[in-house]
């Protein structure tokens, strides 16, 4: 439970309490010493009221009860008696006479009388008090259960995560060593097939690269595509039409997210037209300034045949952009059926 929610739950208390009261008096008709006069000794009680409840909901019962210390409880019970009359004494026979010329008590009245006459109210107040800690207790002992729980769970997903990405881990290492030997034996029957097994390498050692923040340099992101695009050059030969265009600041010392603009690639070859000279799909990485990147891609949506490989879906991509670039990027897309068109920039 937070403060906000705690203070709330008293404030209401309060008022539920203090508007009983209230009503209490409006219901008895007018009161012997006046409404004004009433109103403000109710005032004044119900400020030493809440001094003698806080003296125990934030002193005796936490620093005695909660921490085992039995001599605080019982000092702090035998101080109540000073708590509530002292309060309500300075309020009622010091300021109230100071300010509006009147008090509560005859002149003359002891000590004694005073502190017997207000040993009444005591009991209900420390029980009331006590009863509040031990709510407040009860909701933050099952708050922590819950962050316990939700903490538990979030380690066992964190474990499960580790677990798979050390799985996904196993295969692209033994796939980058295989692929290594296959160019070695592949260089010496075909060229063509030793490029595209060096260009897949290439693939798998950027895919395994790691960097403390999660960025990589735009160079090589910018290589990874052009590597993903030589591979499918090989496999539709001179049916493949893919313009890539880069102009603007030099991509050289920039960093993005790794991976961050392959998915709208590779999106465009999969459902869009690449086999057409008149439909090509045209890509463009433009840095208006070093800090700025916009990144397009337009293709013509494929009517017929759908390329069957899994890619990543729109909806990923903008939580991903979300997480990584907040309010710093602007993805528009459009689609009408026939053409599809993305726009993205990002403040580097």
């Amino acid at each position: 439970m937070n403060r906000k929610r705690l203070f709330l739950y008293q404030a209401v208390g309060w008022t539920l309490l203090i508007g009983y009261d209230l009503l209490s008096i409006w219901l008895t008709g007018k009161p012997k010493l006046g409404l004004g006069k009433s109103l403000l000794l109710q005032l004044t009680f119900w400020l030493s009221f809440m001094s003698l409840f806080y003296y125990c909901y934030l002193f005796v019962f936490p620093q005695g009860v909660q921490r085992g210390r039995w001599l605080v409880v019982v000092l702090g019970v035998l101080g109540t008696p000073v708590v509530f009359a002292g309060t309500r004494y300075l309020l009622e026979e010091l300021l109230l006479p100071l300010l509006f010329g009147f008090r509560n008590y005859t002149p003359g009245t002891s000590l004694l009388y005073y502190l017997k006459d207000n040993l009444y109210f005591l009991a209900p107040t420390v029980v009331l008090a006590g009863a509040a800690v031990g709510v407040r207790d009860t909701l933050l002992r099952e708050k922590e259960r819950e962050n316990r729980v939700a903490l538990q769970a979030l380690q066992q997903e964190k474990r499960q995560a580790e677990l798979a990405f050390l799985r996904t881990q196993i295969n692209p290492h033994f796939l980058y060593n295989t692929l290594n030997y296959l160019y070695a034996e592949a260089y010496l029957v075909s060229e063509p097939l030793a490029e595209a097994v060096l260009r897949l390498s290439d693939l798998m050692r950027y895919m395994l690269h790691e960097s403390p923040d999660g960025r990589i340099d735009l160079e090589k992101e910018v290589d990874y595509v052009h590597n993903f695009l030589a591979i499918h050059q090989l496999r539709f030969e001179d049916k493949f039409f893919v313009q890539f265009r880069q102009t603007g600041a030099a991509v050289a010392g920039q960093r993005v997210a790794s991976l961050l603009l392959i998915p709208f690639v590779e999106n465009a070859l999969k459902h869009g037209v690449v086999n057409r000279a008149d439909q090509p799909v045209e890509i463009s990485l433009h840095l208006p300034a070093p800090d700025q990147l916009l990144f397009e891609v337009h293709n013509f949506i494929n009517q017929h045949q759908k390329d069957a490989t899994t890619g990543i879906g729109l909806a990923n991509i903008r939580r991903r952009l979300e997480l990584l670039y907040p309010n710093r990027h602007n993805l528009q897309i459009e689609d009408d059926g026939r053409q599809h068109r993305i726009r993205l920039t990002v403040a580097l």
